[in-house]
């Protein structure tokens, strides 16, 4: 496909949009068969454009682009219908999610199986279970840990936590490990390291976040991954979530 090829209806989402000139828009998306794409809206921002209203976050879109230059030009957007935007605290889980997006993945590699987990993430996002205040944050402690679990093993961190980094040993779940980001899991002897339970290892190999240490843990050593992915730039929407919870001690959650 050659580089000002025309992009007809590809699925998409907006992950971020920015001003751009006096009246256009440039939007990061997400699409489902070219991955992350920038685009300009030209026009965007008056109010008589038919794209005004849909240059929107965890809005199902289909997107219609052409260009030679890295940011294309958005020539058609339409929405899909079919999925509710998250609200409150889930909502700012989405703008994690879309964070994360944005910081991790290189623009225009194609990733379809994460953009349909991505789409699903968001329906469960929406679709928030009800319960006690602890019941709510652990319900969407499990959905980003799941995420993020598989995020990282799409952009090619293939992290094995089944299994010991040296010897290949399977992990044992009674042995305290610690997890070093360019290696894997090593038996803590005081090697540096994030501490982890082996029990905790097996579960997030099998994709398990039920039992209530693993997701303490699994928070901990997502945090490390994922830092150690990123570099020194911190996530802007960990921190607002962390200061949200600290002003708010009853739900305690803010994602890794």
């Amino acid at each position: 496909m050659s580089s000002d090829a025309r992009i007809n209806n590809d699925p998409g989402f907006i992950l971020h949009t920015y001003p751009f000139k006096e009246t256009s828009v440039v939007a990061e998306v997400f699409s489902r068969s070219h991955g992350r794409v920038g685009l300009i809206a030209r026009g965007a921002r008056r109010p008589t454009s038919a794209l005004r209203g849909l240059m929107q976050p965890f809005t199902p879109l289909l997107l219609s682009w052409f260009g030679k230059s890295e940011l294309k030009t958005l020539h058609a957007a339409e929405w899909q219908g079919g999925l509710i935007a998250p609200q409150g605290r889930a909502l700012m889980c989405g703008f994690y999610l879309n964070e994360l997006l944005l910081r991790l993945l290189a623009r225009g590699d194609a990733h379809e199986k994460l953009y349909d987990r991505y789409a699903d993430t968001l329906e469960q996002l929406a679709n928030e279970a009800g319960g006690t205040d602890f019941e709510r944050a652990t319900y969407f402690e499990r959905i980003l840990r799941g995420f993020e679990k598989n995020l990282l093993s799409e952009i090619g961190y293939g992290a094995t936590f089944d299994a010991e980094a040296d010897s290949g040993a399977p992990i044992e779940p009674g042995v305290r490990y610690v997890f070093q980001p360019e290696r894997g899991a090593l038996r803590d002897t005081g090697q540096p390291g994030c501490p982890v339970s082996g029990q905790t290892l097996i579960d997030l190999a099998a994709g398990r976040f039920e039992r209530p240490a693993t997701l303490v843990e699994a928070k901990g050593l997502m945090r490390t991954l994922i830092n150690h992915t990123l570099g020194a730039k911190p996530l802007y929407t960990r921190q607002l979530l962390r200061e949200l919870t600290e002003l708010n001690p009853p739900n305690p959650i803010y994602p890794s």
